[in-house]
């Protein structure tokens, strides 16, 4: 749903990295080398940004209002 601040795993900063690899994933690139490229070495913290789903905008619609 939303991008995890932290890795559940070893607690690393996560979250300021999923803009720019969502971007340059979606251009084309090959995952491994963007997250090369970010800086994210651990394969936690790696596993955390390529098995994420963002559903927050189709969820999102079956909220009640308050």
């Amino acid at each position: 749903m939303i991008v995890p601040i932290r890795c559940f795993t070893c607690g690393s900063l996560i979250a300021d990295k999923w803009e720019p690899f969502i971007t340059r994933v979606s251009a084309g690139e090959d995952p491994g080398k963007v997250l090369d490229d970010l800086g994210v070495r651990r394969y936690c913290c790696r596993r955390m940004l390529i098995s994420h789903v963002d559903i927050i905008k189709e969820v999102i619609n079956y909220t009640r209002p308050i």
